[in-house]
């Protein structure tokens, strides 16, 4: 794993956009991230990281180099800096990468390790404020465009409230998602301007029910990736 100062120091990409996809996934707590992202890899063969599980898996994992930065900064209630995310969700991608996968060659009908294959990365939840998404771009890969899933407050807490009912989480309540709500206009959506200032944005509509939704993905994601990278 690459370590922070590594990172810190690092100016060119050690991914090339032409071998590795990124798509950034952003959308308010409750617009339905994750049920898009879970069937965009069913379906299409995304490789599907959240850096918020990345984190809890971390600070959790024996003899982590990061495991006790994590847990400090989130018990005081501190981002924790973003190198370490970055440097799990490149470790991640390396992971990924490295598995070989069954390759049917069509002239020997033999199968074949393919450690060159093309990645394509769906990640969830980040960037969660513009360095994070500046840094990833310079240290990582560039990401091809960010998938900004749109829905009004009123219907996402309304979702986030429906789901409490049973989810047993803890800020799955009225003011603890209007607090969600505000970190994510302040911290996230000036990562979402950022991008459609360079046209690297693709908004989808959240509001209708998923399978009209997940319709509507694919249609964006052929429009811009296209040339196989969907298939």
């Amino acid at each position: 794993m690459s370590t922070i100062d590594n990172l810190k120091d690092r100016k060119t990409p050690v991914f090339s956009p032409e071998d590795v996809t990124v798509v950034f996934v952003l959308g308010g707590p409750g617009a339905g991230k994750g049920t898009q992202c879970e069937r965009l890899v069913a379906r299409h063969g995304f490789a599907h990281l959240s850096a918020g599980d990345l984190l809890r898996a971390e600070q959790s994992r024996p003899n982590s180099q990061f495991g006790d930065l994590i847990r400090d900064h989130i018990r005081n209630g501190l981002i924790v800096p973003m190198e370490v995310t970055i440097a799990l969700l490149e470790a991640s991608m390396r992971q990924i990468l490295d598995e070989p996968t069954a390759v049917t060659s069509t002239s020997t009908s033999t199968q074949t390790g393919d450690k060159k294959k093309k990645g394509k990365f769906l990640i969830d939840g980040f960037p969660r404020k513009l360095d994070q998404a500046i840094k990833f771009e310079e240290a990582v890969v560039p990401a091809q465009f960010v998938l900004f899933y749109d829905c009004p407050e009123a219907e996402m807490e309304r979702r986030l409230l429906e789901r409490g009912k049973t989810s047993g989480r803890e800020d799955d309540n009225a003011e603890s998602i209007r607090k969600r709500f505000r970190t994510f206009i302040e911290t996230s959506m000036p990562v979402v301007d950022y991008f459609e200032k360079q046209d690297r944005v693709v908004k989808i509509d959240a509001t209708p029910a998923p399978d009209q939704v997940f319709e509507a993905t694919e249609k964006e994601l052929e429009k811009r990736l296209g040339g196989g990278k969907l298939a």
